[in-house]
């Protein structure tokens, strides 16, 4: 029953565009986030997003509302292991860490994080006391990832940046950096869809 309300949800909520207060984010985690995580995660993305005016609203998919209305609502289904503990490494790395579907050239508003593969990538750039801080990180590169599908989203477009958060690609190291920012001509992008 969760997945034909997931799916309704989805085929109701129209893709983003116009909106001038907020935007509901929906997390479903295949398996238990680390609360340390979760708290970065929230943090960076709404860090990066920041200077686009848009003010971010964080509902987990078991404390849903669904009787809400679904137009200011994008749906983000984390799979894997949204954590640093000692998971196996993936095989096949290869693919993106996450993705936002489409439909008619519209941007939908669902996208879909790999967990694992955000894990290992960031552990390429990890040592020593970063260990210690690992979910911090784990959450920090997880945002990151969320934001750079936001602007999907929120641009209604596949565009990519030339630099920050939006760019094509985003290594191991731009995840868990101290700071990773949007570059301005993405915050134009996003605030002209907005208005």
């Amino acid at each position: 029953m969760r997945k034909t309300t997931l799916f309704l949800l989805l085929l109701v909520a129209a893709p983003v565009v116009g909106l001038c207060e907020g935007l509901t984010i929906l997390l479903e985690f295949d398996s238990p986030v680390a609360s340390g995580a979760l708290t970065e995660l929230k943090k960076e993305s709404e860090t990066v997003l920041k200077n686009t005016g848009l003010q971010l609203a964080w509902t987990l998919r078991e404390d849903y509302d669904s009787s809400k209305s679904a137009s200011d609502l994008v749906i983000v289904k984390f799979k894997g292991h949204c954590a640093m503990e000692n998971y196996p490494a993936l095989l096949d790395e290869r693919g993106p860490l996450a993705w936002t579907y489409s439909s008619d050239g519209e941007m939908l508003p669902y996208s879909e994080v790999s967990c694992d593969k955000v894990r290992n990538s960031i552990r390429k750039a990890m040592h020593g006391g970063d260990y210690a801080v690992g979910d911090k990180l784990m959450g920090r590169a997880v945002g990151r990832v969320l934001a750079h599908e936001l602007v999907h989203i929120l641009s209604n477009s596949k565009q990519h940046g030339k630099e920050g958060v939006a760019k094509t690609a985003l290594s191991p190291t731009n995840l868990i950096a101290e700071s990773l920012k949007l570059d301005e001509a993405d915050v134009l992008r996003i605030s002209k869809k907005l208005k």
